[in-house]
């Protein structure tokens, strides 16, 4: 059954540092009717990702700021509730870039797709490994990282939804895979639930003694560094690369909630080690998602590539569901179920 009224979970201020509830608002309000050329979305998966902090800025980024007073913004996946835009219909699953609510309007253009989720467990499998985040690992990795077998790969945020699939398909690449997460509990799903080669804990060490942990796993230097938390992580990293590395930066999370933005104080080893940085963003690649996810699925019915998922449930725990990509409490892809 249809919710009988719209819940939209805004953005009411700009947050300063870390979000706070304050920043948000929960509003009910009815449930919008299809454009001309348009159609409504009802929601099923919401994406929750580091870079929707980002969004939330009044400051220059690779797409505009929320706007105050709107829902936040967010890629979900759900079923076609009313259509007036030809070749979508009604109980039709789509994929597109809409909010946190559960009725979405899309306006002629808009970036929503149709799927089919017979090939898939869940529709949810859409925001993790054969949507965006999958992608963004496979072709992070062997196309802006040029991936090689014998090669030592090191993955920043190694047991986040990215980084656990961007270390996976590594070994399958024949690579050697060191992952740094936070904790001996993530430490421990990187090498017995993702079998990367290392795993090194940063939590409470400082830069030299995180690039001492490094330079242990890695002898012979990194080849080639996937970043998806910069800072202290990413200064450790640069003590270590070998030369010509290749730096895919996919991710700076360690800087999203700061209100003044530290950086990186070894860039200056990009120089000594003739290495090269690729700013990655998985929109480049739209149009290659169809040969990516068919690679993805049939590494995961090989049983080579292991996928989880961290699903919420409510949009009333909207905030709290967010959060916990910054605390580190997230177990895999986080997503938010609202139907």
């Amino acid at each position: 059954m249809n919710q009988p009224e719209n819940r939209r979970f805004l953005l009411i201020r700009r947050p300063h540092g870390t979000p706070q509830p304050e920043d948000f608002r929960l509003e009910t309000k009815a449930i919008p009717t299809a454009p001309e050329g348009g159609m409504v979305i009802r929601n099923h998966f919401i994406s929750l990702d580091p870079a929707q902090r980002g969004w939330m800025d009044d400051a220059p980024s690779y797409m505009p700021p929320i706007t105050l007073g709107e829902p936040v913004r967010a890629t979900t996946v759900g079923i076609v509730h009313e259509s007036r835009l030809p070749g979508f219909v009604p109980g039709q699953w789509v994929l597109g870039l809409n909010a946190i609510e559960d009725y979405s309007v899309v306006l002629p253009g808009g970036f929503t797709s149709a799927i089919d989720i017979a090939i898939v467990d869940r529709p949810s499998r859409y925001l993790s490994a054969v949507g965006a985040v999958g992608m963004t690992a496979y072709f992070g990795l062997l196309e802006a990282g040029q991936a090689r077998a014998g090669e030592t790969l090191v993955v920043t945020g190694a047991a986040g939804a990215v980084g656990s699939m961007v270390g996976q398909i590594g070994k399958i690449q024949g690579m050697r895979v060191i992952g740094i997460a936070g904790g001996p509990e993530k430490c421990r799903r990187l090498i017995e639930d993702y079998g990367f080669d290392a795993a090194i804990d940063y939590k409470g060490k400082s830069v030299a003694a995180l690039s001492a942990d490094i330079a242990t796993a890695a002898p012979g230097g990194v080849d080639v560094l996937f970043e998806n938390v910069g800072g202290d992580v990413m200064d450790a990293v640069l003590l270590n690369l070998a030369l010509h590395a290749r730096i895919v930066l996919c991710g700076l999370i360690s800087e999203y909630n700061a209100p003044d933005k530290v950086g990186i104080r070894n860039l200056w080893q990009i120089i000594v080690k003739q290495a090269t940085i690729h700013g990655f963003l998985i929109a480049g690649y739209v149009d290659r998602f169809a040969e990516g996810g068919a690679q993805v699925a049939q590494w995961i019915g090989e049983g080579r590539l292991r996928v989880d998922e961290d699903i919420q449930h409510g949009i009333e725990h909207s905030y709290d569901a967010f959060m916990r990509l910054f605390s580190g409490a997230n177990t895999g892809k986080l997503v938010l179920q609202i139907a």
